[in-house]
């Protein structure tokens, strides 16, 4: 299957949802509501679904849509696109540029597609499950393999004793060389970039996990949920560097 046409139109989608959201970030100003969830939500969050599910029906009416903003269309389509116009609000609502646009596409129900957009920073990580680029060029995880050796990361470090086993991730935690919270979708960047080895997140939503597959895939990581089964659909992540680092961070949380 010849995915370049819709890598084309997922970089497109990237340029375009970024434009509108750099216009708002870094305003004081910016009201921040919050949802049912308790998670924030800003005009920039729903402006930019809003555009992207736009440009979709105008590219690609037969298609469908999952977003964090406005819900599903035509799910059961071959193709459907997944998208997250904001992962990392609460990022994004203070200033802090790890925030990004997620990007996916499925097809017959697995992701085959993924973009990861940063649009501050100006970085544009897409993947297609055998290779990845950042900016047009190819990137690798690092050659990493044991915990000890390996930069952990995770989006907030609270959530896994809060969905999951606390006391088996403090203790992974104090065996990787360096933690910290650079997480959210940036978190899974810099995993597939090399410059970090392991991202987790004990809860997720799919508009969360979709794009990251077929980005750490293509460059050369591995992705599961937390037990170590499939990665889509599934309510957790794990993106870890290399299999033999993989299967440590598997077995030291479960």
């Amino acid at each position: 299957m010849d995915l370049t046409p819709y890598r084309d139109f997922m970089v497109d989608l990237a340029r375009e949802s970024g434009d509108l959201i750099r216009t708002f970030y870094g305003n004081p100003q910016l009201a921040v509501e919050t949802k049912s969830d308790l998670s924030p939500v800003t005009l920039a969050d729903r402006g930019a679904e809003e555009l992207m599910r736009d440009r979709i029906r105008q590219n690609f009416p037969q298609h469908g849509v999952i977003g964090e903003e406005f819900g599903s269309d035509k799910t059961d389509a071959d193709f459907v696109w997944v998208l997250d116009p904001i992962d990392g609000t609460k990022s994004f609502i203070t200033g802090v540029p790890l925030f990004a646009t997620l990007i996916a596409l499925l097809h017959e129900g697995q992701p085959v597609l993924g973009a990861i957009h940063q649009p501050v920073l100006s970085q544009l990580l897409i993947g297609d499950n055998l290779s990845a680029t950042l900016n047009d060029r190819p990137v690798r995880c690092r050659a990493t393999t044991r915990i000890e050796e390996s930069t952990l990361l995770t989006s907030d470090p609270l959530n896994p004793a809060k969905y999951r086993d606390g006391a088996r991730f403090d203790a992974l935690a104090r065996r990787a060389r360096l933690v910290r919270t650079w997480g959210d979708a940036y978190g899974y960047l810099l995993v597939a970039t090399g410059w970090a080895d392991i991202c987790l997140d004990p809860i997720m939503n799919s508009w969360d996990i979709a794009a990251l597959i077929p980005v750490v895939r293509g460059a050369g990581g591995m992705i599961t949920d937390w037990q170590g089964n499939a990665p889509y659909p599934a309510e957790s992540t794990i993106g870890s560097a290399t299999p033999e680092l993989h299967a440590q961070v598997l077995a030291a949380l479960n």
